[in-house]
């Protein structure tokens, strides 16, 4: 199938071949003719799929071609897209600007962590498209400065991640001002029960789309498991940055405070590197997602709610310094890599301490991960684990809402969006991929401003 099949726009096919895209990606070929039919959609799709075109395309196609209902006071907005991150809103209002180039419509990113004002002067002149996470938009709800009673269409972006931070009360509150007639579309990696009474009683008679097996790991990453004692972890990231020759490399710690004691001594070891999570101000974590996506930084140091925005094309190498407490985010850390039909290799640096987690990880993958000892770095084998620190959990576990990079174009369907960051408003920017509409991954800050909450 190829995107000319689809029944898009000249305008829109445009901008997706400039970008070098004729396939669309499995979620974008069973998605866009779902939300042009005008019915509400339920899809499960995993980061680094397409999925951020996959609705964007469509929204472009309905809005480009239908008038908007009179406004007295201008421009309405029309399609609301809620994401639970800077990042990720970034992302996606940076995919809404690449493939409505040639079309008239206007969009933004609305996200905390930066001044409001130009935020509301931006809403003065009306946009038709509004990317936005949940507590930035209550905070305009709350003073007056928005109008959704003209929403035509309503996107719940990675609505498992939304639900995990808590915006469940939020999304309500912004639900209870949108019209009653509306096409809602729902995106998640994964259908848990919330997320299954979240859509009973969002979506109306849905189309189901799923193009991944639930908490399916990507086959073409390359999984492996370094074992190792916990105060030689960090030696160990050096050595492997350093012997394989890694130019690019993300990695995941479980707090705030490991990501910057990481950071410290990656640096005394000559390996650039920048962290990234909720104690960061945006605009630090722009400069670092721009410097990592730029080639600049070697490592990019995240915590998981920093990184969920992140979506590089052709990212090669994630490692997990600390393995995730909660299963399912290994499986969304690990989808940073092996996008749009390209290899990847994630690493996991396993202690004594880490091995029931390692355990319920492989539960869940249903699947034994390969172990490999480094020689100079073996395990002592009487070593006794320790408890282990856990991030703070729910809305503030990360700081701010959001904050996340742009990607870069990939080989297959527009790549949407990946991951996003934290708690919060997020920004973030998608481009296409070679082949078909990619992701990308820009903070959109000019567009968008606002204070994190």
């Amino acid at each position: 199938m190829l995107f000319t099949e689809l029944g898009l726009s000249d305008a829109i096919l445009r901008a997706i071949s400039e970008h070098g895209y004729t396939t669309p990606t499995p979620i974008q070929a069973q998605s866009i003719p779902a939300v042009l039919n005008g019915g509400d959609l339920l899809a499960g799709a995993q980061t680094g799929t397409g999925k951020t075109a996959s609705f964007t395309l469509p929204i472009l196609q309905r809005l480009s071609t239908s008038t908007s209902r009179n406004h007295a006071h201008g421009r309405p907005i029309r399609a609301l897209i809620l994401t639970p991150t800077r990042e990720l809103a970034a992302q996606v209002e940076e995919s809404v600007v690449t493939y409505g180039k040639y079309t008239k419509l206007t969009s933004a990113a609305m996200f905390g962590g930066v001044n409001i004002n130009p935020q509301i002067k931006m809403l003065h002149k009306g946009v038709d498209i509004l990317v936005a996470t949940p507590g930035r938009l209550l905070d305009h709800m709350q003073q007056g400065n928005i109008d959704l009673k003209h929403v035509e269409i309503l996107v719940l972006d990675e609505a498992d991640r939304m639900l995990d931070m808590g915006f469940i009360r939020d999304i309500k509150k912004v639900l209870a001002a949108l019209p009653k007639q509306r096409q809602n579309l729902l995106f998640s990696a994964t259908f848990s029960d919330e997320i299954k009474a979240l859509a009973d009683g969002l979506l109306n008679s849905p189309a189901m789309i799923e193009v991944a097996r639930r908490n399916a790991t990507v086959d073409i990453i390359n999984q492996k498991i370094h074992p190792v004692d916990r105060n030689r972890k960090h030696p160990l990231l050096s050595h492997l940055i350093k012997t394989n020759n890694w130019s690019q490399v993300l990695v995941f710690t479980r707090t705030k405070h490991g990501a910057n004691k990481l950071v410290t001594q990656l640096e005394a070891d000559g390996i650039s590197s920048m962290a990234i999570h909720g104690n960061k101000s945006q605009g630090a974590r722009t400069k670092a997602l721009s410097e990592f996506k730029d080639g600049k930084l070697q490592a990019l140091i995240a915590t998981d709610i920093a990184a969920r925005g992140i979506d590089i094309d052709q990212l090669p190498h994630v490692v997990n310094y600390d393995l995730p407490n909660v299963p399912e985010d290994y499986v969304h850390r690990i989808g940073r890599t092996g996008r749009a039909g390209a290899s990847g290799e994630a690493v996991s640096l396993v202690c004594v301490d880490e091995h029931i987690m390692l355990r319920d990880i492989e539960r869940l993958i249903k699947q034994q991960l390969p172990r490999e000892v480094i020689a100079g770095f073996e395990p002592d084998p009487n070593a006794v684990a320790q408890p282990i620190q856990m991030r703070s959990q729910g809305r503030g576990g990360n700081g701010g809402r959001g904050g996340n990079a742009p990607r870069k174009p990939s080989t297959s369907g527009p790549r949407g969006n990946g991951g996003g960051n934290g708690n919060g408003h997020s920004g973030n920017r998608s481009k296409p991929n070679s082949g078909s509409p990619a992701r990308s991954g820009a903070n959109t800050s000019s567009r968008s401003s606002s204070r994190s909450r």
